[in-house]
């Protein structure tokens, strides 16, 4: 079984931020997979289920962003998984909206969901996917812009990527991670005008 959890902040005022996006991923994939996400557990609100056709366990934690990882630490150790059985998502500023990129470890930047998560379970080696959100233009406190309601445009740029994120995760469940990357982890192609 995989443990998959996204990252985010329970309050209903967080809902359609830019900080969690982790959470919406989640959403994509429980509707994938008709799953229902509603099962508090491990201090995070959990689903189980398939996904193509790969047993999984989806989870929110409910402790807010700075605390993930005491969730992810329980979960793991409820279902008697380990480390390489987890994926986790969260938002990402210094990736570009509507990008992402699949690692299968690393450090947590400046994301305080992603340090919280490798201070509980003591690792860094589990399986990330991160959701880019970077503004387009200076920002005075990247704080407040992830935590501020996104805009239409920027729920459809949002709504297109974390289709394919679904896609993404279906490939790392059936055919591993290397296979996702080497589909998604490419830069986007340049426009055939700048082509030399």
């Amino acid at each position: 079984m995989r443990l998959i959890v996204g990252l985010g902040n329970p309050d209903p005022e967080y809902q359609w931020t830019p900080h969690n996006l982790g959470f919406m991923a989640v959403d994509e994939l429980a509707n994938r997979g008709s799953i229902r996400v509603e099962r508090p557990e491990g201090k995070a609100l959990v689903g189980r289920g398939k996904l193509a056709g790969e047993e999984v366990l989806l989870a929110k934690p409910q402790t807010y962003m700075n605390l993930s990882g005491v969730s992810v630490r329980e979960l793991l150790a409820k279902y008697e998984l380990e480390p390489p059985d987890l994926l986790v998502m969260w938002d990402e500023v210094q990736l570009p909206a509507g990008t992402f990129k699949i690692h299968p470890d690393g450090s947590a930047g400046s994301h305080n969901g992603a340090k919280s998560v490798i201070g509980s379970i003591g690792t860094q080696q589990f399986a990330r996917l991160r959701l880019g959100c970077g503004p387009d233009h200076p920002v005075g406190s990247l704080r407040d812009y992830v935590l501020r309601p996104m805009k239409k445009a920027e729920l459809e740029v949002a709504s297109e990527m974390l289709g394919h994120v679904g896609d993404a995760v279906e490939i790392i469940l059936t055919q591993g991670l290397d296979a996702a990357m080497t589909k998604y982890n490419r830069r986007k192609p340049q426009e055939p005008e700048d082509e030399k």
